[in-house]
């Protein structure tokens, strides 16, 4: 698998986009240079040739000269025209014939073709040469395979052409050389090859390894693991997006650590609130619920998985719809909840969540239990019936002797005396119900007259514990006081703040689970104030 990934990586396509660069690179400067290299070796090799025989026409021009002088005869002059025939040849290797006006061949200098001198040649080239033309040259493979490069020239005497020269030479030998530099440069080309894949692998890894590394640190921070960062060691462009991606990892560690900060208060938020809060996502999907919701709703999170919450609170899709559209967001709903005797009364706010370009992509439901709100209000309701009731009946009392009096009971003294005693009597009755009243008028006001006397805290705080000890005992809750140490009797009003502290008291073991603790402090925060707290 590894070897299968190593052809998959970039490091591999460098190497391959190097080589392949020196080898086009190489492939084109060795096409032109062998090209180069033929054209200048054929081209010097023709030079040669041309060169020699120029050089033998000169000299075979006087055996072929027609008015040539002296006693030398017919045959001394073949033999020395072949001498000097033989001579050319030892020099060039290549094949010459000399042939006279008529095309016959006088002297070859091969010992294999004696056998053509005195025939007539039947070679286009030489009777181009015979008819004047200077120069003529051509290539030619023979039967063998083998390149030769034909030249034939005509000798003049004045103007006249009075014979030809016909060389053949092999080009084997140049062909050896040219293909011998081929092979030497096709093996420096191999060994360019190999010395740039070598470079290639080095220089790869150069570019390649930073990116191993920020890949591996790329997965890990994936992972949740940003304590690792990116060696940078040049300024280069790997080295810039190290830099940046160590940057990154920096920002986006702390962009999650403040992330996970907020989910964590927003967590803390919703499991200590008062009310229930319930989040659904656009299709009305319970996504999240916080401990008290659950607790009103009496619902565990495995009941809550993809439930809709018009199922949850006993609503038809509609009127959720309803409230969570319209100005008037806030339903009370009754629930029957399971080992409730009575229906509890729960107040819903709803609450659209909106997103940019989104519109409205869920829902936010606050729950509150209005039910001992609801009988509080119930039972202030019947107070107040009760109170009318209360007032109502002495004054009406009051009223029926006072018009008994007016009416001339006042004349009966005994009478008289009896119903100013019943009109006192109801009268008091009245004055003591107002004056309840008005305590509470005042308590509820903030009005109540405080009587302020010396109390000793500690004791104090005993007294309280004492009122509370038999109900502690049955719910095996343990009360500690802590008073700090001298702490001096302080002026209050002992009957009021014993209401306080009663009622808190009363409220924590309400609160309070079976087996708990519940401790009442007094200490000094500062000179002037002393904090009594029930916890």
């Amino acid at each position: 698998m590894k070897g299968i990934r190593f052809f998959q990586t970039i490091q591999l396509k460098l190497i391959i986009i190097y080589v392949l660069l020196i080898l086009v690179s190489m492939q084109l400067i060795g096409v032109y240079f062998i090209r180069a290299l033929e054209t200048h070796f054929v081209n010097n090799f023709s030079e040669s040739l041309v060169k020699q025989v120029d050089l033998l026409a000169n000299f075979v021009e006087p055996y072929l000269s027609v008015n040539q002088e002296g006693d030398q005869s017919e045959e001394q002059k073949y033999e020395n025209l072949n001498a000097i025939v033989k001579n050319l040849n030892t020099i060039s290797n290549a094949e010459i014939q000399i042939i006279n006006a008529n095309g016959v061949v006088l002297s070859t200098s091969l010992l294999s073709r004696q056998l053509i001198v005195g025939q007539k040649t039947t070679q286009p080239e030489v009777g181009k040469a015979l008819q004047g033309i200077l120069l003529n040259e051509k290539t030619v493979i023979d039967s063998e395979g083998v390149r030769n490069k034909i030249i034939a020239k005509p000798i003049f005497e004045g103007n006249k052409v009075v014979g030809a020269i016909y060389m053949i030479a092999s080009m084997e030998n140049l062909y050896t050389t040219i293909n011998r530099i081929n092979r030497i440069f096709i093996f420096g080309t191999l060994i360019a090859l190999a010395m740039t894949a070598l470079l290639g692998v080095i220089l790869s890894n150069t570019i390649t390894s930073p990116i191993k590394v920020m890949t591996k640190q790329a997965t890990a921070m994936a992972e949740g693991d940003f304590n690792h960062q990116v060696k940078v060691f040049d300024n280069d462009e790997i080295g810039q997006l190290g830099t940046a991606f160590n940057y990154m990892t920096n920002r986006l560690k702390e962009a999650l650590s403040l992330n996970e900060e907020e989910k964590e208060k927003l967590a803390s938020i919703l499991s200590n609130m008062s009310d229930g809060v319930i989040a659904t996502d656009n299709r009305g999907k319970v996504i999240v619920a916080n401990q008290r919701a659950k607790q009103i709703l009496q619902v565990n999170e495995k009941d809550l998985e993809d439930l809709d919450i018009s199922k949850l609170l006993g609503m038809s899709n509609e009127r959720v719809e309803h409230y969570v559209s319209a100005q008037q967001n806030t339903a009370i709903i009754e629930l029957a909840l399971r080992g409730a005797v009575e229906l509890i009364k729960v107040k819903v706010t709803f609450t659209p969540i909106h997103r940019r370009d989104t519109g409205i992509t869920g829902t936010i439901a606050v729950l509150q239990d209005v039910t001992e709100q609801e009988k509080v209000d119930q039972s202030r309701r019947e107070f107040v019936a009760n109170v009318s009731h209360e007032l109502r009946t002495p004054l009406t009392t009051i009223k029926s002797y006072l018009e008994a009096l007016e009416d001339g009971a006042i004349e009966d003294a005994p009478l008289a005396h009896r119903f100013v005693g019943v009109t006192r009597n109801e009268t008091e009755r009245m004055i003591r119900l107002v004056t309840d009243l008005l305590h509470l008028s005042r308590l509820d006001s903030k009005q109540a007259i405080i009587t302020k006397e010396a109390t000793q805290i500690d004791n104090m705080l005993e007294e309280v514990a004492d009122r509370f000890s038999f109900q502690l005992q049955q719910r095996a809750i343990e009360i500690l006081i802590n008073v700090e140490q001298g702490i001096k009797p302080i002026m209050l009003d002992p009957d009021q703040i014993d209401q306080v502290l009663d009622n808190l008291v009363s409220n924590a073991i309400k609160y309070t689970g079976e087996g708990g603790m519940i401790e009442i402090a007094a200490r000094y925060i500062d000179r002037d104030w002393l904090e009594v707290s029930v916890r």
